[in-house]
């Protein structure tokens, strides 16, 4: 008999009298990797609060490691024994990974730190997955997927037998994410539970036993692995898959368009000493597997750092990011760092156009002409709203929108589907065709292939110190990662 870990029973959980889970069963049995596959973000941070404390409930029971822990008559208080490894760090960043690990640890009491112990204490551990990562190193200093590994390791540490991994492979590259994937089946040999949760058939695929499929606070049914792709429950994938096909389908015998931007060795570090062309009106999909890049990448594109070396070329002619209206930026997180919370909705809308308009906020013609336009998008309440009013898609679709108007040759996404759910997932490839169809080139920049690979007329692989690999659309099928979409181009070559 197998033993368990986690059992959630007919489970409802209202936040303000809104429901978030309703009548929500799951079982996780030990030395198992349970999939979780949220169709929408709906009830998933409910979810975890759950998962981590125990929360007063309005129905059903929550039992861990055989104990009942919570019911809708009482719950017990004390937190359980979970990890829950995210986006957002659960390791204190002024300290270094001892005291992470160690000192911050329940019941650790000694006052002298004997360095040398501690570290002799790590050492099987990290010779178990086959790294070395100084002890010392301060956290702040880790790469995101150092971080990952050494909260693994703390919950391994701690006696945590359920950790929960929540959209984790976003974070990393692909050669990470195998390696992750390796050490997870390494614990679950040892008996350690993992809550998997990720929005990509193919990832969780290649990772879990089983795979709940969770929509709107509920869990619309249980799959085993084999199940996944052929199980006709899997409705929810049909319509992004048709999104997706169809997208392959229409950019199929697309025509060579001239070059109309060129980065050529522009940047500070080792890291961005590379070239590359981007053709008018194509999607360039960019995967960059060193994770200095990606940030140096970041930070001249949002304008943090500006290099003395190399050069940028729009049209032929060299120019610079920061300032040129002709080149846009989308950010990572596109709805926390691109709305300005102080400025409602219009205001929001109209502040790309600074540059070109220099009298926009005075302007009511150009205002009620961009209204006019955009209301059958938009919707025409919208307007007046206050950010903090706006719906998840609604921030997405001002931001968006607010680049359209910009009218950039150029589109630079930094990891645009990182964090969202598939709605919102499907509403980006909506915007980002969007540009396309205008002519304008898109470029997707990302760790991971994740969807970009779907939209990508062309994608570029680059590593470090300059290491270039370039794949076109026609050998997409070649790829031997299990990327997201991947079977798609399969299928068309057998």
């Amino acid at each position: 008999m197998r033993n368990e870990v986690l059992r959630m029973e007919r489970v409802t959980y209202k936040e303000d009298e809104v429901v978030k889970l309703e009548d929500f069963n799951l079982q996780i049995f030990q030395g198992e990797i349970m999939g979780f596959m949220p169709v929408n973000s709906h009830g998933k941070t409910a979810l975890l609060k759950l998962l981590e404390r125990n929360l007063p409930l309005y129905d059903g029971y929550i039992y861990y490691g055989g104990e009942k822990v919570n019911t809708w008559k009482e719950n017990y208080k004390a937190a359980n024994r979970i990890s829950i490894i995210q986006e957002k760090s659960s390791l204190a960043g002024n300290l270094n990974i001892a005291d992470n690990i160690f000192v911050l640890r329940p019941g650790f009491r000694q006052w002298v730190i004997r360095t040398k112990i501690l570290n002799r204490q790590m050492e099987p551990f990290f010779e178990d997955i086959g790294m070395d990562i100084p002890l010392n190193k301060d956290v702040e200093k880790l790469s995101t997927f150092e971080r990952i590994i050494v909260e693994l390791l703390r919950a391994v540490i701690m006696g945590y037998h359920l950790i929960v991994l929540d959209e984790v492979g976003a974070l990393v590259s692909d050669d990470e994410l195998k390696k992750l994937h390796g050490i997870i089946r390494r614990y679950v040999k040892k008996g350690f539970s993992f809550l998997y949760i990720c929005s990509h058939l193919e990832e969780i695929s290649s990772i879990c036993d089983r795979c709940a499929l969770f929509t709107n606070g509920r869990i619309q049914k249980i799959l085993e692995r084999e199940e996944l792709f052929n199980d006709p429950s899997v409705t929810y994938m049909t319509e992004y898959n048709d999104m997706v096909r169809y997208h392959t389908e229409k950019r199929e015998g697309k025509q060579a368009a001239p070059v109309v931007f060129q980065w050529k060795g522009y940047g500070e570090d080792a890291a961005c000493n590379f070239s590359f062309d981007v053709h008018k009106g194509e999607c360039l999909a960019v995967q960059i597997m060193d994770a200095r890049g990606m940030e140096e990448l970041r930070k001249i594109l949002t304008g943090d750092i500006l290099p003395e070396s190399g050069e940028l070329l729009l049209n032929g002619k060299q120019t610079e990011i920061p300032g040129n209206c002709r080149i846009a930026v989308i950010q990572e997180r596109t709805t926390k760092t691109m709305i300005f919370p102080e400025l409602d909705y219009m205001n929001n809308l109209c502040i790309c156009l600074t540059e070109k308009v220099p009298s926009i906020w005075h302007n009511k013609r150009l205002q009620k002409s961009i209204r006019n336009e955009y209301s059958p998008i938009l919707g025409s309440d919208v307007f007046e709203m206050p950010v903090e009013e706006l719906s998840e898609k609604q921030k997405y679709q001002l931001v968006y929108t607010r680049v359209l108007l910009q009218k950039p040759e150029i589109l630079f996404c930094i990891q645009p589907f990182c964090g969202a759910d598939l709605a919102h997932r499907m509403f980006i490839w909506s915007m980002l065709e969007k540009f396309l169809d205008k002519g304008i080139s898109v470029v997707i920049l990302s760790l991971n292939l994740s969807d970009s690979l779907a939209m990508a007329d062309r994608l570029l692989i680059l590593g470090e110190n300059g290491e270039k690999r370039e794949i076109a659309r026609e050998n997409f099928h070649k790829i031997t990662s299990p990327v997201p979409w991947l079977h798609m181009y399969l299928s068309e070559r057998k």
